[in-house]
């Protein structure tokens, strides 16, 4: 029966994509095959990414944008071909290599760029001029595009979200997670006079061109693609400072709309403890030297790098007496985990979405209690749906990823599993380290087996079988429990891949017991409950 529902599956996917292609094909607007990442093409591996500097008008009448991106980059080879990725909505009409024109090829959303000469290893300067109608975004945040509104005045409300697509379907760009601008990113964005630009980093100036503002926005650290946004609107920036765990001064900046201008300071008052929170388990807010941003958007918010967006019309809920939004501490936890801590690969995006999942649970530890954590532990437990592993393999597209969907919760439920197997002191030290270490944040990338090594060297343990098993398998603890002899039971687990620590509740009380491989004999009057609290993902069989 399995084997033909895989069968049934694969037919399923396979006609998917074929619609998808054909969908294409017919509606020239249609990007819904877009994704990001994937297998790695041998000309983007020759280019390091060093700086993106994004000069753009924006057309909100006529839903447009005409600019160019120059692109820093450095060689590690001489080579005949260089390789960008554009949606092929927009029309490229200039490519400049070092300040010289060169020929180029637009095909099947990529710019194919050569020369006379071949291009020599070392740094190179490539400015791309184009212009076009961005996508609409159909779902947004995640299927990703442009968003034309307009708030309640009737004030222009333009938003971008790209993270399943990439920051190709509006600039050009090197669209895979293992690559991002060492130097950082200049963001040069012209609008209609009173609108307001909210981008990442810092603003630097704003120019007054006759009845246009251009806003020019910097940040200086690495930052992945899709977080190279920006939103407008009839803004108003409500701020005030913040003083870090570290002692660095923070602005905590809100661009909020201005009929909501009265929820602005509450929301920053709950955004600072939010920070507490997440600077006592991961460290310092990551980005300390530039700004803690805010962005309000028409849809549910973001991760984008110091300006994450919120879209939740302030509606909050109550945790152990204290105002609390998923989709604002979520997305904030981000700022660590996913713009600090970064996934090389799609492939391990539980990284990034499983343990700001989890973070959440810290939170509401912190507010509520035990009691609120194991609520909402629980509630992550029941989500996980186990269709797909987790980790499905290497150099997987985005799309392949999340259409696993488990990433979430079963990534939150596995960090809630692996702190009971190797304690709480341990458990949160090695992830603060996962969080400040060098080694693992900023200019560099992690994989799910960095994140493997580094607790089983903390722990002094070998992690991996667990690792695999909750990260690349579907399976769960297969637990049974067979009375042997009066009051005398025998718990064994039938799939063992390691020795695990078990709380077992009997008439005596709880006890903790190791099982492994052979069953242990348990004495009890009544039938003993095993994992009663719920640390691992089981079935149990009572026999």
């Amino acid at each position: 029966m399995r084997r033909n529902l895989t069968r049934l599956f694969r037919i399923f996917i396979l006609f998917s994509l074929v619609w998808a292609e054909a969908s294409s094909q017919s509606n020239p607007r249609d990007l819904s095959y877009m994704t990001s990442g994937g297998k790695l093409n041998p000309l983007q591996a020759n280019m390091d990414i060093r700086h993106y500097s994004l000069v753009l008008d924006v057309d909100i009448d006529h839903k447009t944008i005409t600019g160019y991106t120059e692109t820093e980059l450095i060689l590690a080879k001489n080579t005949d071909t260089l390789l960008f990725d554009l949606a092929h909505l927009y029309t490229v009409s200039k490519v400049l290599a070092d300040q010289q024109p060169v020929s180029f090829t637009q095909a099947d959303d990529k710019i194919f760029i050569t020369a006379k000469r071949p291009f020599m290893a070392g740094k190179r300067n490539i400015t791309i001029y184009y212009g076009g109608e961005p996508p609409i975004a159909v779902r947004p945040p995640w299927n990703g595009g442009f968003t034309w509104a307009k708030d309640s005045h009737n004030n222009p409300w333009v938003v971008i979200n790209c993270q399943m697509e990439g920051g190709k379907i509006y600039f050009p760009c090197k669209d895979h997670p293992s690559d991002e601008p060492n130097e950082g990113v200049d963001m040069k964005i012209t609008v209609p006079k009173g609108l307001v630009v909210a981008g990442p980093g810092l603003l630097q100036s704003v120019t007054l061109q006759k009845n246009k503002e251009t806003y020019h926005w910097k940040t200086r650290y690495t930052i992945s693609n899709y977080c190279i946004i920006f939103n407008i609107a009839k803004y108003k920036l409500v701020s005030r400072n913040y003083t870090t765990i570290a002692g660095n001064v923070v602005p905590m900046q809100f661009y909020v709309l201005e009929e909501d201008t009265a929820y602005a300071n509450q929301a920053l008052a709950i955004k600072e403890r939010d920070t507490r929170v997440l600077e006592k388990y991961f460290g310092e807010y990551p980005w300390a030297q530039e700004k803690i941003g805010l962005a309000e958007v028409p849809n549910p918010g973001m991760e984008h790098q110091t300006m994450i967006t919120y879209g939740d019309k302030f509606k909050y809920q109550q945790i152990g007496g204290q105002l609390y939004s998923a989709n604002l501490f979520h997305e904030y936890a981000h700022e660590w985990w996913a713009n600090k801590v970064t996934n090389k690969d799609w492939a391990h995006m539980w990284i990034q979405e499983g343990i700001a999942t989890y973070a959440e649970a810290l939170c509401y530890y912190e507010m509520g209690g035990m009691d609120a954590y194991r609520e909402i532990i629980s509630a992550h437990r029941r989500g996980i749906k186990n269709r797909k592993p987790m980790v499905q393999g290497d150099e997987v597209t985005e799309a392949v990823t999340y259409a696993g969907g488990d990433i979430y919760v079963k990534g939150s439920f596995f960090m809630h599993s692996l702190r009971y197997l190797i304690g709480d002191s341990i458990f949160l030290a090695t992830l603060k380290k996962l969080a400040t270490d060098p080694a693992y944040t900023y200019d560099n990338f992690v994989t799910s087996t960095d994140v493997e090594q580094l607790f089983s060297r903390s722990t002094g343990m070998d992690l991996k079988p667990f690792f695999d098993f909750y990260l690349r398998t579907t399976d769960v603890l297969d637990i049974q429990v067979k009375e042997t002899a009066y009051q005398t039971y025998q718990v064994s687990i039938q799939n063992a891949f390691m020795e695990l620590p078990f709380d077992i509740q009997t008439d005596a009380g709880k006890q903790r017991v190791r099982i492994g491989k052979e069953p242990v004999t348990i004495k009890s009057k009544n039938i003993p409950v095993v994992d009663g609290e719920g640390y691992y993902l089981k079935k149990i069989t009572i026999r």
